[in-house]
Formats: C-alpha cells, structure tokens, sequence
C-alpha cells in the first residue's frame, strides 16, 4: 500500500468503518451533564495490564474531578479516534500522530504530556531495529528484508521511520520483501526477538520499558538507527466539552503528586504532565505532508 493512500485509508475507516452503538453519548449540548469521564488509551502493551497500570490515574481523577472515571484500551489507534469522534470517550492518550488525525475528525484538544523522570524532556524518538545476528547494519541493508510497523497511525511506528526509510533511499512500499503491522510496539520487538521478522520500528520509550522488564533483551533486539526528536504523546479531550471540565482536568493532570505518577508504569517513566497546545504538533502535521499523506477529513473545518 503507498504512503500517501495509508492515513486516507484509515481516516475512511474511521469516518465509516468503525461505528460504535451510539447508545449514552454526550453531544456539545448536553456536555454540561457528563456524569462520567471516559478515557481511552491506545494499545501500547496488552490491554488488561495497561489497566492494572492505570488504575492509580483512575482513582486519583475520581477524586479530583468528583465524579466516576472509566479507563478502556482500544483495539488500536483507529478505534481510540473513532471512539471520540462517536462521543464515547472524553478523553484520550494518543501518540503525536494518531493525536493530529483525532484533532481534524474527532475534536480532539491537547491538553497535557508527560515529562520523564530520567532527563527532564518530554520528546521521544523513533528507534529502527534489528536482531544482532541479522547482518543488517546500514539502510541498504534492510532492502529485500521482511520489516514490522506498530500501526498506520503510529507516529514512532510508522509515521517518522518512513520518513527515515525515504530519506535514506529506501521506498517502504516497495524495498521489503515484506511489511505488516504488528498492532502494538511490544508486539514489533517480540516479531524480531522471535525471528519472525528481520527488522521494524518502535519507539526508545517502549523499548527500555520491554529492556527494562525483561521482555527483551538489548544484547539481541539491537537499535541501529534513531531519529531526530519527537513531540511528547499527548492526553486530549474532546473540544466541546465544558471549559470549567476542561480545565479542572489539565489541572488535576499537572498538579498529580508524583506518589500517584510513580506507580503507573506506563509511557515513558513520567515524573509530571505539564500542558501543550494543539500548534506543538504543527511539526508532525508538515511530516505528514512531506510524505503526501492526506491528514484532514470533514469534520476538520468544524475545529
């Protein structure tokens, strides 16, 4: 599938594709009423441990906010765009690219990212990677390889490593033997540890998190190329919600005690949130650009 028809693709779907049972929804009308907020998150690790890992964020937001929080993961990016754009969620965590896609169809707002403990930043990169036996230690040497993305609306997984692939003469459409996407980071790093791929894209966060627990290791699953920085994956809600909700939620998110932040293992080792704006992300709407991906849909005008 070329580049430029891949975030078309799954813009249709999620214009649609994906209808979800448009059963207790909250309309700009009614979003003075939310009686509970729900947030969804986009699959980074198996479902019911990013649940267990979140659980402290629930509680906390329960607390502050002064009403129920519901915590889901989606089956994948789509679905947590799609399932803001139906007014099923209020609230997200996506990464920069999915987030762009969920602000032009979906109404989403950017409101906070985390701030990592180790070094103070809150970018990441795009990590290419390889097993050390592979015999693959330049760009031309991924050409005619099987090779692994997380998903299309990845911007570790797929948007910046296809970026690099072309800057770097190789057509990912075109120079692999084969490509699929994984679903999950986790799931591209086991692909290589397993051999059932020769390489693929991940992010540095979720890689010395998997490094980290034991999942994989660095001796085997080896990094070869990273890419310039990357904004911070972002949490947004849905721009017609309330502002006072709004603002209540960026504030309980900014002020959260590190006690609470620590025990969620979750993206990136988070120390604290501090807020972003929509124009942060301006950088991965010009990438998408570049590589002739179409990133708006009906509803963007609606912003």
């Amino acid at each position: 599938m070329k580049a430029k028809y891949v975030v078309i693709l799954v813009v249709l779907l999620i214009l649609s594709g994906c209808k979800l049972q448009e059963n207790n929804t909250i309309d700009s009308k009614s979003a003075g009423q939310v009686k509970v907020l729900r947030m969804g998150l986009i699959p980074a690790d198996d479902a019911e441990q990013m649940l267990r890992d979140y659980k402290p964020i629930r509680l906390y937001l329960e607390e502050k906010l002064g009403i129920p929080v519901e915590i889901t993961v989606t089956s994948d990016y789509t679905a947590a765009i799609e399932a803001m754009r139906s007014k099923h969620i209020e609230m997200a965590w996506f990464g920069p690219f999915s987030y762009i896609l969920a602000a032009d169809v979906a109404g989403g707002e950017a409101i906070v990212n985390g701030v990592r403990r180790s070094d103070g930043k809150s970018d990441y990169h795009s990590i290419i990677v390889t097993r050390s036996d592979s015999g693959i230690k330049t760009w031309a040497d991924l050409k005619g390889k099987s090779f692994a993305f997380v998903d299309p609306a990845s911007t570790s997984g797929n948007l910046i490593p296809r970026k690099m692939l072309m800057e770097n003469g190789i057509n990912p459409d075109k120079d692999f033997k084969t490509v699929y996407y994984a679903g999950t980071h986790n799931a591209v790093e086991l692909a290589i540890a397993n051999k059932k791929v020769d390489a693929g894209a991940d992010s540095d966060n979720s890689y010395a998190t998997m490094v980290a627990e034991g999942q994989i290791d660095p001796k085997v699953n080896k990094i070869i190329y990273t890419s310039p920085s990357i904004p911070g994956s972002p949490i947004a809600v849905r721009n017609d919600l309330p502002q006072d909700l709004k603002q209540k939620i960026k504030n309980a998110l900014i002020t959260m005690d590190e006690q609470t932040i620590h025990k969620v293992s979750g993206w990136g080792n988070i120390a604290k949130y501090k807020e972003v704006k929509d124009s942060d992300y301006d950088i991965i709407r010009e990438t998408a650009k570049i590589l002739g991906m179409n990133i708006t849909g009906p509803q963007a005008a609606k912003k």
